[in-house]
């Protein structure tokens, strides 16, 4: 595994992401929604996702099941098409209504934890599900306080159909030329 550390890219993005934000009783907002769940969108997600406007069926993922915009698995059916503002809106609506609180419900003052942790702990819960991100070892060490440990932590999810797959050990890592990883972006900001 690369060594982990923090970046200026990463930093620049957190930075943006505080900029555009307004703290609400101690958590961030963008507009009405968590600067983490932009961060996370906007950084992590769409990036690593891939954007599909037309559903496909993705056969890796078990069960295979429709899948639309940036992986967006919720009442999809074939043949349905999306536009990019469309997939902008699945996405945050998906965030912010069912994952954010999501994370809220299984770890203690989630909104109050450092911002790249909670955008890190967002994007992992969108690829592997509310119910394993809040099981992990990386919920377990960010609820005790220990982030860099947890940051750490969550880039053992680099599976998918039983194999790691390269396209997410980089995505839980560093990243590549042109995308931000979890594990760079969260000790970036812890």
């Amino acid at each position: 595994m690369p060594k982990i550390h923090a970046t200026a890219r990463a930093k620049a993005a957190i930075a943006a992401i505080v900029a555009a934000s307004a703290s609400v009783g101690g958590v961030l907002y963008v507009g009405q929604t968590p600067a983490a769940v932009v961060l996370a969108s906007k950084e992590l997600v769409r990036p690593w996702e891939g954007r599909e406007l037309r559903a496909y069926y993705d056969r890796v993922a078990r069960p295979p099941v429709w899948t639309i915009c940036d992986g967006d698995t919720q009442n999809v059916k074939p043949g349905m098409v999306e536009t990019p503002a469309g997939c902008d809106k699945r996405l945050e609506k998906r965030m912010g209504n069912e994952f954010y609180p999501g994370l809220i419900k299984c770890i203690d003052g989630f909104a109050k934890k450092p911002l790249s942790w909670q955008a890190m702990m967002l994007s992992l819960s969108w690829n592997v599900g509310v119910g394993a991100a809040c099981k992990s070892t990386a919920a377990r060490l960010g609820q005790a306080g220990q982030f860099y440990q947890s940051c750490i932590a969550a880039t053992a999810f680099n599976k998918a159909g039983g194999k790691m797959i390269i396209g997410l050990v980089k995505r839980r890592e560093m990243g590549d030329a042109t995308r931000i990883g979890e594990a760079e972006l969260c000790v970036s900001g812890v």
